[in-house]
């Protein structure tokens, strides 16, 4: 009986070992982040061109030794666009890949699903695109987000909206958190400067046809149209509109409608319109940082990339800059660690400061910082930042 409680003992010895070589081994190599990333689907544009600049982020990292003695490697899951997928792969990156950080989620109701795990596995996740306002104040401590929410894109879309010379404002807008809210704060800021907000019309995320919103729109009065949804239905809109002989000025809102891609896709339908976009790689030296901005998009160019897809891929790239920062301020690549030092990261992006303050409810606030805005003009085929 000895024997046998002395075989056991080594047998649970040995058992205890090999496990914790399994568990260990990942974290001994590398540090592993998850990113959370729409790659098919009505937004898989936006999320392949987030995807491409997290990696030229990490290989400027791992050339330069990486963090903390470690290359950094990035595990991708998609989420096919949709919600529940996204909150599917965020739990297999959490549990299977054992990522202590996350980046995601493309779309504010993919992030928004994605949410309950990261409070239920305390995993800490950097949101690079979402916009809602729900996302920074529902009370999550694991969500820290560089990318402007609704409010703040429309308080700065406010500083000069008087100069546009809009009378009255209709909005056609992706049926999400994202559409919705960006109607909601982009009216509040329209009536604190006397303009007047006709119709609020809706359209599913996989609608071709808009045809019937436009109709209406048409015969509102309205001399402004806010637009708001991924880059591909935009173009439909786009079409469609002129087609239509829609004789408005059209602004698109939440950074990520790559007016390139507009171009590319509508031709002289894009021509006229106006874009908020939190990038310029247009016009580099007019960004907070115009080397980093000059060597980001010569390197996006080196690839053979679309030109185009700067105005989403630079979030990809400073969200991983971000993340990195802050594993080398922990000391540790462990979520809670990170999480900690989420908050002492101070560093300058492609479109401003990456600084975290409180939002949300007290004692479970998330973290947002505030990037620049940009408006853009397509005209004659070609992107210009005017000066308004």
């Amino acid at each position: 009986m000895k024997g046998y409680n002395s075989m056991m003992v080594q047998t649970v010895a040995i058992t205890v070992f090999a496990l914790s070589l399994i568990t260990d081994a990942p974290a001994q190599s590398t540090i592993p982040i998850g990113l959370v990333q729409p790659l098919t689907g009505a937004f898989a544009a936006a999320g392949t061109d987030v995807v491409n600049g997290a990696k030229i982020a990490a290989d400027e990292i791992n050339a330069k030794g990486g963090v903390l003695g470690k290359k950094v490697e990035l595990i991708t899951e998609d989420t096919k666009s949709n919600p529940t997928e996204a909150a599917a792969v965020t739990e297999k990156l959490i549990v299977r890949d054992k990522v202590p950080v996350l980046m995601g989620a493309s779309a504010s109701t993919a992030t928004l699903a994605v949410m309950p795990k990261l409070m239920e596995y305390k995993v800490p996740m950097l949101v690079e695109t979402s916009s809602s306002s729900k996302i920074t104040t529902s009370g999550n401590p694991y969500i820290f987000r560089i990318a402007p929410p609704s409010e703040v894109e429309a308080v700065v879309f406010g500083k000069i909206v008087s100069r546009l010379g809009i009378k009255k404002a209709d909005f056609l807008v992706v049926n999400n958190d994202w559409g919705r809210g960006t109607a909601d704060e982009f009216s509040k800021i329209l009536k604190d400067n006397g303009i007047a907000v006709g119709l609020v019309e809706r359209m599913d995320q996989g609608a071709q046809d808009m045809s019937a919103q436009l109709v209406k729109l048409k015969g509102s009065g309205a001399d402004t149209l806010f637009v708001t949804t991924a880059v591909e239905q935009l173009s439909l809109v786009l079409k469609q509109a002129a087609s239509l002989g829609l004789n408005l000025r059209i602004i698109s809102t939440g950074g990520s409608q790559n007016p390139d891609q507009l171009i590319t896709n509508v031709g002289k339908a894009a021509d006229g319109t106006w874009h908020l976009v939190f990038f310029a790689p247009w016009a580099p030296e007019a960004t907070p940082d115009p080397a980093a901005a000059k060597t980001f998009v010569a390197e996006w160019n080196s690839r053979g990339l679309p030109f185009g897809g700067l105005t989403s891929s630079f979030r990809g790239y400073d969200g991983i800059r971000a993340i990195t920062e802050a594993v080398k301020i922990a000391g540790k690549a462990e979520p809670e660690a990170i999480r900690a030092a989420l908050w002492k990261v101070d560093i300058l992006g492609l479109n401003g400061p990456i600084k975290f303050e409180k939002d949300g409810p007290k004692g479970q606030e998330s973290g947002q910082s505030t990037p620049n805005v940009y408006l853009v003009k397509i005209d004659n085929g070609q992107v210009t930042v005017p000066k308004i």
